[in-house]
């Protein structure tokens, strides 16, 4: 499969790379939608549009026999082979967070969440503790840490619910330890899911000890919408070791940046040795800056010859259930993020490939992640950056955006971490 280029062109020109991640924005057809997708429902002219000019396929994100989540699914997208480098999801926040684990440090991921009433510990009520605002949050993690700091453990304050523990020395303590994403059990009953294996009893321990500080404060005032309750617990869940990653530079010869609002994408980032642009007003939610992330992607392009810009609020309303929410937080990405990009490159004249898909599926009929194939598109400006179909003629060609579109195409690239290669060298 190859990617063809105008050489002489390009020798001239100065490609830039963009690579947009809308976490989450895959699914399976909706009864409430008619038997289509929220990415078939939403109004997407500007995918639309960039679709009909450019290439779409599918994408296998997740590698066979890992879990499809978040970190796995964007490891892959950086390229970079999960299965070569991960080590878990919290030591991705912590390199965020400037949190320094030595080789035997154990971090965690650490939800704010609010746990409703029933029998055996109750239900996983919200797994974002009712979209705690960070600042409300960072006197909580304060709290836990005055009230169950230990010399080995400590938790650190990240953004609204996300937040870590890190356990010092303690790899062989809990080697093996399982535990499960609350996002996984919303509204399900905690007990068949807490951590379980080697080190789990000490885990346990500190959730319900945690459990007993939250208990009786008052967060109302603190969470998204009246409607939701505040966090009343903590959830300990994608506990690793130390990530090292090769940086990008050196693998793929290109100065690379982030803009994000999530820890695990900073982390990511950092990992690999990319820059982290700030955004004010970027949430990790569906009330997040969309258009300020665009207009930094633009800026970063001037020092910076690919960026990875991730939004996370579709996946957001998905574990939420919430399919309207999803098509409005897709129609906003369309069109206060891809339209804001197009217009200002064509503004700027800068030749580019743009790459624009999901990180993984979920679906809002189950609020989790799926591990299928997800739809990607490649649109390459101007014409001396154009775009050879796939294999042989006709391939990737499509109408729209969606996965319908893309599961037509013919393109199946079954090796996500390899994606990355294949747009930033336009080769095979």
């Amino acid at each position: 499969m190859w990617f063809i280029c105008c050489g002489a062109v390009l020798k001239m020109m100065n490609i830039r790379t963009l690579i947009v991640v809308a976490d989450g924005m895959a699914d399976e057809p909706v009864g409430a939608l008619s038997g289509q997708t929220p990415l078939q429902a939403a109004h997407t002219p500007n995918m639309d549009v960039l679709a009909r000019r450019g290439i779409v396929g599918l994408l296998q994100s997740i590698p066979p026999g890992m879990p499809p989540g978040s970190d796995i699914a964007n490891m892959s997208l950086m390229g970079y082979d999960p299965a070569t480098y991960y080590t878990g999801r919290a030591p991705l926040e912590a390199a965020s967070m400037g949190v320094l684990l030595e080789q035997e440090d154990v971090a965690f991921r650490c939800n704010l969440v609010t746990l409703g009433d029933g029998p055996d510990g109750g239900v996983m009520a919200d797994y974002s503790g009712g979209g705690i605002a960070s600042q409300q949050a960072r006197e909580l993690i304060r709290l836990l840490n005055e009230r169950l700091q230990g010399p080995d453990r400590t938790f650190h304050a990240g953004v609204s619910y996300r937040h870590l523990l890190v356990w010092k020395g303690a790899a062989d303590r809990f080697f093996g330890v399982q535990t499960t994403p609350p996002h996984d059990i919303s509204a399900r009953p905690i007990a068949s899911y807490l951590p379980r294996g080697k080190g789990s009893e000490l885990l346990n321990r500190l959730m319900e000890e945690a459990r007993g500080v939250l208990a009786g404060l008052d967060c109302a005032q603190a969470v998204s919408s009246p409607s939701r309750e505040g966090p009343n617990a903590i959830w300990l869940w994608g506990q690793g070791v130390a990530c090292r990653l090769p940086p990008l530079r050196e693998r793929r010869g290109v100065r690379g940046a982030v803009v994000c609002a999530v820890d695990l994408i900073k982390g990511l980032g950092r990992c690999a040795g990319m820059s982290v642009i700030p955004v004010p007003g970027a949430t990790g939610d569906v009330d997040t800056n969309f258009q300020g992330k665009a207009v930094a992607t633009l800026g970063a392009l001037r020092d910076h010859d690919l960026v990875f810009l991730h939004v996370e609020s579709a996946d957001e309303a998905s574990h939420r259930g919430d399919v309207e929410q999803k098509i409005r937080s897709i129609e906003r990405i369309d069109r206060e993020v891809i339209g804001v990009l197009c217009h200002g490159l064509r503004r700027k004249g800068i030749p580019h490939r743009l790459l624009i898909l999901p990180d993984h599926a979920t679906p809002v009929r189950t609020r989790t992640h799926s591990d299928q194939p997800i739809p990607f598109l490649l649109a390459c400006e101007p014409a001396g950056v154009r775009v050879a179909p796939f294999l042989e003629e006709g391939r990737g060609k499509a109408l729209a955006f969606d996965e319908s579109e893309a599961r037509k195409s013919g393109i199946l690239l079954t090796h996500g971490h390899e994606l990355l290669e294949i747009v930033v060298r336009g080769g095979a």
